[in-house]
């Protein structure tokens, strides 16, 4: 297994790419947290419902919210101190680049799943 991913944005609705990110995750033996504000738990993993609970090390973040909601959730995220913070589309923000720049955070926006399909996740 690899370094933990945590999904931003987690979601029990098959169609939507969190999910579909989940299982290219998994199918790729990638480590997988998840982060949605309801908690719960997704393909028998448990879900975090604030981030600032999460305790185990984190080198990705993978988003899949708008920047609406991505902005209150950036101090927890970067108080994880992961590598890189993937940004797939309809995530882009300036605002959350500027502040991971500031803490030493790669911000990268591509797709999850065309990383992983193309081996470059």
């Amino acid at each position: 297994m690899s370094a933990n991913t945590l999904i931003v944005g987690a979601t029990l609705k098959t169609h939507r790419f969190a999910f579909k990110a989940l299982k290219a995750l998994q199918e790729n033996k990638h480590s997988v947290l998840l982060f949605s504000p309801r908690g719960g738990v997704i393909e028998g993993l448990p879900v975090v419902a604030k981030i600032s609970d999460i305790t185990e090390p984190v080198d990705t973040v993978t988003l899949y919210v708008n920047p609406e909601r991505l902005l209150p959730l950036l101090d927890d995220i970067i108080g994880l101190s992961p590598r890189r913070v993937i940004f797939n589309p309809g995530t882009e923000s300036a605002e959350a680049y500027e502040k991971l720049k500031i803490a030493g955070i790669e911000s990268i926006v591509d797709c999850t799943l065309i990383m992983l399909r193309e081996s470059y996740f």
